[in-house]
Formats: C-alpha cells, sequence, structure tokens
C-alpha cells in the first residue's frame, strides 16, 4: 500500500468518525444540585420496552439533544413532551422517533424526560411536570448558540398528556417557581410556537381524560385548579400560535380536546391550524403503517414553513 493511499484512507477514517461523533445524542440533566420539588429519596427510574420504551418514576428530569447535520441545520429547533397519561413516557414512539423526524427537516430536537406526578418522590405535583418544562425551554434558549439555534424560533410540541403539559406552557410560560440560584431566572419561558397532537387540554369531566387528570390533580381537585389546568380557558392574545392534530374517532382523548383549544385560539386571534382526520385512533405517533394518516407530517412542516416565511 503507497503512502499517499494510506493517507486518504486514514481521512476517509478520521472523516466518518467525526461524523458520527457529532450525530450522537446526548442527555443533559435539567437542574445542577438539588432537584426542586423533590423529596431526593433514593428511588429509581423504571424502564420497560415491549415494542415501545415506557419510562416511568422518572427521578432526573433531562433533555435529550438530537441535531441534524450542520450544514443542513436552519436554526429552528422543538422540545418534545411525551406522552402517556401522566403515568409514564412513551419515550420513543412519541419523543426520539419524532426527534429523528425532525432531524431530517434540519430542525434541532430536544426530547423531554419530565418527571411525571405520581411519583413517590415529587412534591407539589401538580406543578412539576410544568417547572420541568419551564426549566427546558429556558435552558434551550440560553444556550441557543452552541446549538446554532435562533433563541427566538424555539416551540414546544407535546403527544396525548404531552400535549397537555405542550399547552400549559403555552398558556402558563409566566408562572415563576422560585428555583434558588436559578441561572435561567431571566430568560423567557414563552414558546414561540406550539404543536399539539391528540392532547389532552382540558381538566373539565365532560370531555377530558381521567387517567391524566387524576394523576396531575388528585381524585377530587377543587373547581380552581380544573379551571387553572383547563387550558383552552387560560388562552391570551399572547399564546404561541398553535398546530393541532387529532383523530375524531379517537376514543381515549376525546376531540372536543382539540376543538375547546382551536375555538380559544380563534377567539383571541391567536394564528391556528388545525387537522382532522376521520379514523387514526389515539397514539399513533408518526402513523408509519397508515398512509392517509401518516401525511400528517407533511402538513406540520408545511405549517412551520409558513411560519417561518410571513
Amino acid at each position: 500500500m503507497t503512502n499517499q493511499l494510506s493517507r486518504i484512507i486514514t481521512i476517509i477514517v478520521i472523516c466518518l468518525t467525526s461524523s458520527f461523533v457529532s450525530a450522537q445524542n446526548k442527555s443533559i440533566p435539567l437542574y445542577q444540585g438539588k432537584i426542586p420539588n423533590s423529596t431526593g429519596a433514593p428511588e429509581e427510574e423504571i424502564r420497560e420496552n415491549n415494542n415501545i420504551l415506557l419510562i416511568s418514576n422518572v427521578q432526573k428530569p433531562a433533555l435529550e439533544v438530537f441535531t441534524p447535520p450542520k450544514r443542513n441545520r436552519n436554526g429552528k429547533a422543538v422540545i418534545i413532551c411525551p406522552g402517556g397519561g401522566y403515568h409514564y413516557l412513551a419515550y420513543d414512539w412519541e419523543g426520539t422517533e419524532i426527534a429523528k423526524w425532525f432531524n431530517s427537516k434540519g430542525i434541532t430536537a430536544f426530547v423531554l424526560k419530565y418527571r411525571l406526578p405520581i411519583a413517590k418522590t415529587v412534591t407539589n405535583k401538580s406543578e412539576v411536570p410544568l417547572s420541568d418544562a419551564i426549566q427546558a425551554i429556558k435552558m434551550v434558549r440560553k444556550n441557543a448558540e452552541t446549538w446554532n439555534i435562533n433563541p427566538n424560533d424555539i416551540g414546544i410540541m407535546g403527544f396525548s398528556a404531552g400535549g397537555h403539559l405542550a399547552s400549559t406552557l403555552g398558556t402558563h410560560y409566566n408562572m415563576d417557581y422560585n428555583i434558588k440560584n436559578d441561572p435561567y431566572k431571566d430568560i423567557s419561558a414563552r414558546p414561540d410556537f406550539m404543536i399539539l397532537i391528540y392532547p389532552v387540554i382540558t381538566m373539565e369531566a365532560t370531555y377530558t381524560h381521567r387517567g391524566s387528570r387524576e394523576a396531575l390533580l388528585g381524585k377530587q381537585p377543587t373547581d380552581e385548579i380544573i379551571d387553572l389546568y383547563s387550558n383552552e380557558k387560560q388562552i391570551t392574545k399572547n399564546t404561541p400560535p398553535t398546530f393541532l392534530l387529532h383523530c375524531e374517532d379517537d376514543d381515549v382523548v376525546p376531540v372536543e380536546n382539540s376543538l375547546l383549544f382551536y375555538k380559544a385560539l380563534k377567539e383571541n386571534n391567536v394564528p391556528a391550524e388545525m387537522h382532522l382526520y376521520p379514523k387514526g385512533g389515539h397514539g399513533f405517533g408518526l402513523a408509519s403503517n397508515n398512509a392517509h394518516l401518516q401525511t400528517w407530517t407533511q402538513r406540520l412542516y408545511e405549517w412551520l414553513w409558513k411560519m417561518s416565511n410571513n
């Protein structure tokens, strides 16, 4: 083998190795030191994988970072909240797989492993998922330059109960949990846009998802807290532009959740786009095996493109 050929092979190996390393995603803890609203008791996170990776009893909330190739990045970023009824996180189905799709479109994605209110180690249970989401978007915004993203083009996305969390962030982003020595205290937690996929929206008994409501608010919530977390009642003119997706035959989270939210958005002159599919049920993720339903990702990409060019 000639010296020149050896050098060429070495260069190729280095380039491939560099590409591999740069493509690796990493998990970043949301908090340094003591985690707020936590007893600190020694509990373990639970991971189960039976076609879908389910994570429960989250103890250390974190962001997993997915970056597209540098040449394809467009500066947009999305934080993804997997669903699971506030009992667990469908972490790959409604998290990492979605992040990879965003990467294919040049969008940096972050999967949020947020704490669940049913965990024994969690205090102030109804506040904890939102406090983790607030911390997540502040962290991303403050470090936008590190990930080559636009700090004014960061959205929140959620599926099912994760959609409730995302819509709670979009309507309650000014809530202050007084985290001691918070390095992000002066950073805005307002998302620049929201993407809500078959979301739980209301806590009102008629249309809510009972399991999500009981996990978040308890078995006998007051009318006040029901109203506070019925996010269709919390929309203002400052609520971020929103993309909504739901199936009319959803027998887990009624389609009325999206309808109520969309109606309130329009009443407050907030830009919104809603897509309703007649069939598809609940929890379909990317819907890769449904030729009609899987087109929802194209609808989303078109909406994001329009948002960027308005």
